[in-house]
């Protein structure tokens, strides 16, 4: 998408002034919804779009369903994934398509998993098969679950994790939470991992839930902090970013820092996607989608909307940029027609 294209489509989501603080009640009425911007609605608390060629699958995290929609938004249940247990901010949570199958992140009783189901039938009456398990004994808890996963520029698979309540394991490279994992489609180690025999790709992270590359390779990841700085990184293999120990940017040894970092309530990062020369970002707390341009470190342009919380951001295959609300996910204000995908022109 060219540059004038993206802001057209930043400018259709402008739906109204900045949101209100989090603590303060907030009525959005469905009336400053355009209509011919809803690609969804009336979903149960959506957390990730992948497509199946031109066919959008969008996991819930809370019901563990996977949809599909058909061009007219209309969603039709694909499965309902076994084994998933939500509880607060775990349950089905990233999905990735690479070849014919369909990949996912979920909590698990005790466990987050990634399992891939072949994927079978054509639009309308997509099926899935038996899932395999990819990878699993990812650390748990009921908040700081990570959850997003992507497939990179070199078709390796990419899984966040959060440090599922335990800071300190985010600087243990034998554990799998607080990091960014790499792995094969199959869930084997590739041999050019930084870590010889370890899926671990970067670590010291708190609980990153946005990845995204750009056209030149660059990867990005967006991240949560705790009280000081949310933060916007670009990821290197092997590379220390830094939590617990630090927060934001602290210009000391053996740390990266964030190429732009933000307070949570302004923030709250989630989904990323990279088009052309900007970085779009969906913000939760900070209910906005965030323009940062890749060659302008420090600038952004925040989009204030009347959509409430934002868990993600992806390019349809057509090019146009979608964005899901997540007003249902318990710490939300449902307004009628929650929770929406919104398609930005």
């Amino acid at each position: 998408m060219k540059r004038s294209a993206l802001a057209l489509a930043v400018s259709v989501l402008a739906l109204a002034p900045a949101a209100c603080a989090d603590d303060e009640p907030r009525t959005r009425p469905t009336s400053a919804v355009r209509a011919d911007s809803v690609v969804a609605e009336d979903l149960d608390s959506p957390w990730s779009i992948a497509f199946y060629g031109e066919t959008p699958l969008v996991s819930e995290r809370d019901s563990a369903r996977v949809l599909e929609l058909d061009a007219a938004g209309t969603p039709r249940q694909v499965a309902v994934i076994d084994d998933v247990e939500p509880s607060g901010e775990g349950g089905l949570l990233g999905i990735a398509v690479h070849d014919d199958f369909l990949y996912t992140y979920f909590t698990a009783d005790a466990e987050n998993r990634v399992q891939r189901f072949p994927i079978a039938g054509d639009a309308g009456a997509l099926t899935l098969g038996e899932p395999e398990t990819v990878i699993d004994e990812i650390p748990a808890a009921s908040n700081h679950n990570g959850g997003r996963i992507a497939f990179g520029p070199d078709g390796m698979l990419y899984v966040t994790t959060g440090d599922a309540g335990e800071a300190e394991n985010a600087q243990d490279s034998s554990s799998l939470s607080g990091k960014i994992l790499r792995l094969t489609p199959d869930g084997a180690v590739p041999d050019d991992n930084p870590l010889s025999g370890s899926p671990v790709y970067s670590f010291g992270h708190r609980n990153p839930q946005g990845i995204a590359w750009a056209d030149d390779g660059t990867m990005y990841a967006s991240e949560f902090g705790q009280d000081t700085w949310d933060e916007l990184n670009v990821i290197e293999p092997g590379r220390n970013y830094g939590w617990p120990d630090v927060e934001g940017v602290a210009d000391r040894s053996g740390f990266v820092d964030p190429i732009q970092q933000w307070s949570p309530s302004e923030a709250s990062p989630s989904g990323i996607a990279v088009v052309g020369d900007d970085i779009l970002i969906a913000n939760l707390r900070g209910e906005s989608l965030r323009r940062v341009p890749r060659n302008a470190r420090g600038t952004s342009t925040e989009t204030f909307t009347d959509l409430g919380r934002l868990r993600d951001v992806v390019v349809a295959p057509n090019g146009e940029v979608w964005v899901v609300t997540n007003n249902t996910d318990g710490r939300g204000d449902p307004a009628d027609g929650d929770d929406r995908i919104m398609r930005a022109r």
